[in-house]
C-alpha cells in the first residue's frame, strides 16, 4: 500500500514539474470602433490574482504562466468593463476591443446621471423615470406637460392629445420601443394608445429634426424608451399602487426583471386602471369613468457587439364620454352652451355607458443588431401593430352597437446602418417600409366616418453627425417618403354634387349604387425632408444652437374622405379629395445657461407650414337627428411663432424654484386671422424643498396660470330654432377666462433593506377646488374641468 501511494504522489510530481509554465501572454488593447491603442488599461489577471496594465501603444505582457485557461478582466475609465478566457500554448497573441464612446454606453450604463437626449443639434427635453412614474395613474398627454412648448387638447379629462408648439394629431410621431405608433391618430378624440409606465424615459423633439423616425413629423417626435437592462445576474423590479378620490379610483403597476451576465434578459409588467365618474368643483361629471388594462412581455439578448430581442404589448382602454356632451340637435348644442352646468348629472357611478369608446392595440416587434469593428452597427427591425376601435353613441334602440367599427393593421419594417468608427464623424443611413390596411364595419347602421384602404410606404434617409473642434456640432439630414392610398368609399349622389366632384373625379367613380357612387381614389405622394444643425458651447456653462427642418406631409385617410356626423361630437366631419401635401419650413433656435445655482433654457422657433390642413365650422346641415354645425376640412398657408423658457434655481442644497413658460402665436396668412386651437399663455412656478436627514423629503408647491386666449378666429353663426322658429347665436368660438391653480407634491423614501426601498407620496392638485374651463378641451361647452383631486401613491423597489 505504502508502494503505491509513493508511485501516484511521484505522477503528480512529474507532471507538475512537466508542465509548461514558461508561456507569456501578449495582448493588445484597442478601440472597438477606431482601431486607436487604449493606454493605461487595467488588466487583472484572475488565475494568479495579479494585475497589469496597458502602455502608451495598448499592449501588456503576461510572462511564466502555464498553458491552458486564463481568465483575466480588462477595466478602463469610459469603457464597460470586460471578462475573457484565453487559451494558452506557448507564446500566445490576443487582441482585445473595449467600446471606448462615452454616447455608447448610455445604452448599457444603468447608474448614474448620463446623457440621455438622441440628438445634439435639436430643441430636445428628457423626463426621466422619476417623472413618468409620478404620472403613472395619468396618460403620456398629462406627463408631456411637464416640457415647456408642450400642452394637450383634450376630450373630456381621459383623452389627452399632446401638442407641441401649436400642432398636434397627425403632424405628431410618437415612437414607442422603437416603433411608430399607428392607432387612428388622426382624429382629435383619439388618445395615443399608449402605456405610459412602460417607457423609462421619454424623448420630445420639437421640429421635423428627427429623421430618423418620421419625415412627415412637422411638429415633433415623442420617443419612448424602456427602461436600460442591466448587464449581469440580477432579478428586480418595481410595483406602483395608487389611490384617487376623484374618480375614487385606483392605479396598480407592477413589472419584474431577470438578467444574466451573459447579455441573456426575460422582463414582464402588467398594469391595471379604473375610475369611476369624475367630479367638476360643484357636481358629478356623469359617464366619465375609465378602465385600462395593459400587458408588455420583452425577452432577448444583448451585449455590446450583437443582440436581438422580442416584444409583445397589449393595452385596452375603455373610456367613458360625458353624458352630457351626447348632443341630439345643434339647440341642444345652444343650450348646453348657455348653460352653467350640465344638461345631464347623475350620482357617482363606476358605470361606462354610451356614449364611450373602446379601443385595444397590441404591438408585437421583432429585432436584430450586429456591431462590426471598425466599422459601425446594423439593426433590422419588423413589427406588427393591431389597433381595433369601438365608438358607441346614444341610441334609441341598441346603445351596444358600435357607431363606428375600425380595425387598422400595420406591418412594417425597418434597417439602419450606424457608420461610428470615426467618433468625430458618424453617419446613419437607413430605409423603411410599410404596409397598412383599414376595414371599417358596414354593420354599424350608420354611414362609415372613414372607408376601407390600403396603404404604402416607403422612407430612406440618410443622417451625418459631425463634430467641429471640441465645441461645436454639426448635424445634417435628408430623408424621402413615398405614400400611396388606396381607397374604396360610397358617396352620397347628392353630396358628391354638392362638393363639385363631378368636375374632377368622375374618372374614380367604379359603381352607381342607387342614391350612392362607389369610388376608387387613389393617391400617391413624394415627400422630402431636410434637416441641418449646429451647437456651439460657448464656455463652460454657456452653449447655443440652431436648426432648420424642411418637412412635407401627406394628407391622413380623415382629412381625404371623412364623411359623416360625430353624434358626441355634434358636428358634421368633411374631408375634401382636393387636399394635396402640407409644406413647413422650420427656424428654431436655442440658449443654454448652465451653472452651479441657475440652469437656463429658452427656446424660440418660427414655422411658416404651405398649405396647412384644418378643420373649422363651416355652416349647419339638417339630418334625421336635427340641425348639426358642419365641420370641413380646408387648407391655407400659416405662419406660427414662439418662446418657451425653463429655468432652475438652487438657493441652496433644500430650496428651489423653477418657471416653465410658453408663448405661441398661431396666424392664418391667407385670411389674416389667429388659428384656431392654439394654446393659451401659460406659465407655470414650483417651490420646492428637499431634506435628506428626514427620509429623503420631497415637497413642491406649484402654481400652474393659463392666461385667456384672446387670438382666434371668430366662427361662431346663427341657426333657426325650430321651437321657437327665431335665429340663435351658436358661440362655439368665445375662450373661457384665464385660471390658475396650486398643487402640492410631497414624498419620503423609507429603506427596507440593502435592495429594497419604498417611495410613499401624497399629491393634492387644485387645493382651492377651483371651477375653471380650459380652451383646448373639447368638452369646455358642456361642462368644468376637474376639482380637487388627493392621490396616494406607494412605489416599492425590489
Amino acid at each position: 500500500m505504502k508502494h503505491i501511494i509513493g508511485i501516484i504522489a511521484c505522477c503528480i510530481c512529474n507532471l507538475a514539474y512537466c508542465q509548461n509554465c514558461t508561456s507569456s501572454l501578449n495582448g493588445y488593447i484597442e478601440d472597438f470602433h477606431d482601431g486607436t491603442p487604449i493606454s493605461g488599461a487595467t488588466i487583472y489577471i484572475e488565475t494568479l490574482n495579479t494585475y497589469k496594465t496597458s502602455d502608451i501603444n495598448g499592449k501588456f505582457t503576461i510572462k511564466n504562466i502555464c498553458d491552458g485557461k486564463l481568465v483575466i478582466v480588462v477595466s478602463h475609465l469610459a469603457c464597460d468593463t470586460k471578462r475573457v478566457e484565453i487559451d494558452i500554448e506557448g507564446e500566445t497573441n490576443y487582441e482585445l476591443n473595449l467600446e471606448h464612446h462615452i454616447e455608447e454606453l448610455d445604452e448599457i450604463k444603468i447608474n448614474g446621471k448620463i446623457n440621455s437626449k438622441l440628438t445634439k443639434t435639436s430643441q430636445e427635453s428628457v423626463l426621466n423615470t422619476e417623472t413618468i412614474e409620478r404620472f403613472s395613474a395619468l396618460n403620456l398627454g398629462d406627463a408631456l406637460k411637464q416640457v415647456s412648448g408642450v400642452s394637450a387638447i383634450n376630450t373630456g379629462n381621459a383623452i389627452v392629445k399632446p401638442v407641441i408648439n401649436g400642432l398636434h394629431s397627425s403632424r405628431i410621431s410618437v415612437i414607442t420601443n422603437g416603433v411608430l405608433l399607428q392607432d387612428q391618430e388622426w382624429g382629435i378624440e383619439h388618445a395615443p394608445n399608449i402605456d405610459l409606465n412602460s417607457a423609462g424615459t421619454i424623448n420630445v423633439i420639437k421640429g421635423a429634426n428627427a429623421l430618423a423616425y418620421s419625415g412627415d413629423a412637422i411638429g415633433g417626435v415623442i420617443v419612448l424608451k424602456p427602461t436600460n437592462i442591466s448587464l449581469k445576474d440580477s432579478l428586480y423590479g418595481k410595483t406602483i399602487l395608487s389611490a384617487q378620490t376623484n374618480g375614487r379610483g385606483y392605479n396598480v403597476v407592477s413589472s419584474l426583471t431577470k438578467c444574466w451576465k451573459k447579455g441573456w434578459f426575460i422582463n414582464g409588467q402588467a398594469s391595471l386602471k379604473r375610475f369611476g365618474d369624475f367630479e367638476a368643483p360643484n357636481y358629478n361629471l356623469t359617464n366619465t369613468g375609465l378602465e385600462t388594462k395593459g400587458i408588455n412581455l420583452n425577452t432577448g439578448f444583448k451585449t455590446f457587439e450583437k443582440g436581438f430581442n422580442i416584444n409583445y404589448s397589449y393595452l385596452t382602454n375603455e373610456i367613458g364620454i360625458l353624458r352630457a356632451a351626447h348632443i341630439g340637435s345643434i339647440n341642444d348644442l345652444v343650450d348646453a352652451i348657455n348653460n352653467t352646468e350640465p344638461i345631464l348629472i347623475e350620482d357617482f357611478s363606476y358605470d361606462i355607458n354610451a356614449p364611450r369608446q373602446e379601443v385595444t392595440h397590441q404591438i408585437f416587434k421583432a429585432e436584430f443588431y450586429k456591431r462590426f469593428k471598425r466599422f459601425g452597427r446594423f439593426e433590422f427591425q419588423y413589427d406588427f401593430q393591431d389597433n381595433q376601435r369601438f365608438e358607441y353613441d346614444v341610441r334609441r334602440t341598441d346603445d351596444n352597437k358600435p357607431a363606428i367599427d375600425l380595425n387598422l393593421k400595420t406591418h412594417s419594417i425597418r434597417a439602419d446602418l450606424k457608420l461610428d468608427a470615426n467618433i468625430k464623424a458618424i453617419y446613419n443611413f437607413g430605409v423603411s417600409a410599410r404596409y397598412q390596411n383599414n376595414f371599417a364595419n358596414p354593420d354599424t347602421g350608420i354611414r362609415r366616418l372613414i372607408p376601407d384602404y390600403d396603404k404604402y410606404d416607403i422612407g430612406v434617409f440618410a443622417i451625418s453627425n459631425l463634430k467641429w473642434g471640441d465645441k461645436t456640432n454639426l448635424d445634417f439630414g435628408v430623408r424621402y417618403d413615398f405614400n400611396s392610398i388606396d381607397a374604396k368609399k360610397f358617396y352620397l349622389k347628392s353630396r358628391w354634387e354638392e362638393r363639385n366632384y363631378s368636375q374632377d373625379f368622375n374618372d374614380i367613380i367604379i359603381d352607381d349604387v342607387g342614391n350612392q357612387f362607389l369610388a376608387n381614389p387613389v393617391y400617391n405622394f413624394h415627400n422630402v425632408s431636410l434637416s441641418a444643425g449646429i451647437s456651439h458651447k460657448i464656455s463652460s456653462s454657456q452653449s447655443i444652437l440652431f436648426n432648420y427642418g424642411l418637412s412635407q406631409r401627406s394628407p391622413n385617410p380623415s382629412e381625404l374622405f371623412s364623411d359623416g356626423l360625430h353624434h358626441s361630437a355634434a358636428r358634421i366631419e368633411l374631408g375634401d379629395l382636393r387636399i394635396k401635401q402640407e409644406r413647413s419650413n422650420r427656424f428654431g433656435g436655442t440658449y443654454q445657461l448652465n451653472t452651479s445655482k441657475l440652469q437656463l433654457n429658452v427656446e424660440g422657433f418660427v414655422n411658416h407650414i404651405k398649405d396647412f390642413i384644418q378643420i373649422i365650422p363651416f355652416g349647419t346641415e339638417q339630418t334625421i337627428r336635427g340641425a348639426f354645425p358642419v365641420w370641413n376640412y380646408t387648407q391655407t398657408d400659416a405662419f406660427l411663432f414662439g418662446v418657451d423658457v425653463t429655468a432652475n434655481y438652487d438657493f441652496n442644497d433644500q430650496w428651489r424654484i423653477n418657471n416653465k413658460s410658453a408663448f405661441i402665436k398661431g396666424r392664418d396668412t391667407k385670411a389674416k386671422t389667429a388659428l384656431i386651437d392654439m394654446p393659451a399663455f401659460r406659465t407655470v412656478n414650483i417651490l420646492g424643498y428637499t431634506n435628506k436627514k428626514w427620509l429623503g423629503y420631497n415637497a413642491s408647491l406649484e402654481s400652474e396660470w393659463v392666461f385667456r386666449q384672446n387670438d382666434y378666429p371668430n366662427y361662431n353663426f346663427e341657426t333657426l330654432n325650430p321651437t321657437t322658429q327665431q335665429m340663435v347665436l351658436v358661440d362655439i368660438s368665445t375662450p373661457p377666462p384665464a385660471y390658475d391653480l396650486l398643487h402640492f407634491r410631497n414624498d419620503i423614501t423609507v429603506l427596507l433593506s440593502d435592495k429594497t426601498n419604498l417611495n410613499i407620496g401624497l399629491y393634492v392638485s387644485n387645493i382651492f377646488n377651483t371651477s375653471y374651463r380650459e380652451y383646448l378641451n373639447r368638452l369646455r361647452y358642456f361642462a368644468d374641468d376637474l376639482g380637487r383631486n388627493f392621490m396616494l401613491q406607494l412605489k416599492l423597489n425590489y
